[in-house]
């Protein structure tokens, strides 16, 4: 219990130092502009259900930009497993698709916005259904496929580097055993392979969650956008509300830290065994 109590004391130290500075250097300054009151923030945590400048609720902004970013990582999940889990398994995949991996992966999503607006447009989910009207139409409409690509490249390229690395270091004497056992590709693949190579790739799909979740502002800040927290941080800064802006940043920050706090209770939940084995 006293270890418990000492880790939380250390976790919440950082924030209270942060938040102690701030009230003082807001009190110094006295300039709205530069560095908003704690008390003008935080008024807007207090209240996530009213209306912050037109855009609607904080809480409604923040459950659109989860939903996008969850759809562009639920898609970089869908391809970037079985592509990488391909690529460590098979020395010719790897010959073959590992350089246009290593070719794509260092470029930033944001650079790619001008020719996502080129492919995509403001084509939305609603678009691609044959959508023109009603509130199904007006929600659907939110989710443009141009920041689904921005968010989707953002998470793929760490799960699928993941992949690659997790199923590749898989040792081999554990795959040799097998098959002198007289196991089956099949069986290996699915029995031995597969299993070591989770942890390593649950880790990349934290990385890349997380790596999806800084891509939101940048997605958000497509054409076609009319909500989210990146939205409204963008708008709150063109009519100089900067304890707005400060708001949307501090949400994404704690949004953030607690899906990565979720990710690492299914690490040590699932996979506590690794650490026995290290």
């Amino acid at each position: 219990m006293a270890k418990f109590t000492k880790r939380v004391l250390m976790s919440i130290s950082g924030p209270i130092l942060i938040m102690l500075i701030w009230i003082f250097e807001a009190g110094a300054i006295d300039n709205s502009l530069i560095l908003p009151h704690f008390s003008a923030v935080l008024e807007h945590f207090l209240h996530p259900t009213s209306n912050i400048i037109g855009l609607g609720a904080l809480t409604k902004n923040i459950i659109i930009s989860l939903l996008r970013v969850f759809l562009g990582y639920l898609v970089a999940v869908l391809l970037a497993i079985p592509i990488g889990v391909l690529i460590g398994y098979s020395r010719i995949c790897y010959g073959f698709i590992n350089p246009v991996i290593s070719l794509f992966r260092p470029i930033p999503p944001i650079s790619w916005v001008p020719l996502v607006l080129a492919w995509f447009g403001v084509t939305s989910v609603a678009t691609l259904l044959g959508m023109t009207q009603g509130v199904t139409y007006v929600y659907l409409n939110n989710f443009k496929i141009s920041m689904t690509f921005i968010i989707f490249l953002g998470a793929f390229f760490p799960i699928v580097t993941s992949s690659v690395y997790g199923v590749g270091n898989v040792p081999k004497q554990l795959i040799e055993s097998a098959r002198v056992l007289g196991g089956s590709e099949g069986v290996i693949f699915r029995k031995i392979l597969l299993p070591a190579a989770a942890p390593t790739i649950v880790n990349g799909m934290r990385t890349g969650l997380g790596c999806a979740w800084t891509c939101l502002v940048s997605a958000e800040m497509l054409p076609g956008s009319l909500s989210g927290v990146g939205y409204l941080i963008m708008h709150a800064y063109e009519i100089a509300r900067v304890d707005v802006v400060m708001t949307g940043m501090i949400s994404i920050g704690l949004v953030g830290a607690l899906l990565d706090f979720l990710f690492r209770i299914l690490e040590e939940k699932k996979f506590a065994w690794q650490n026995r084995v290290k």
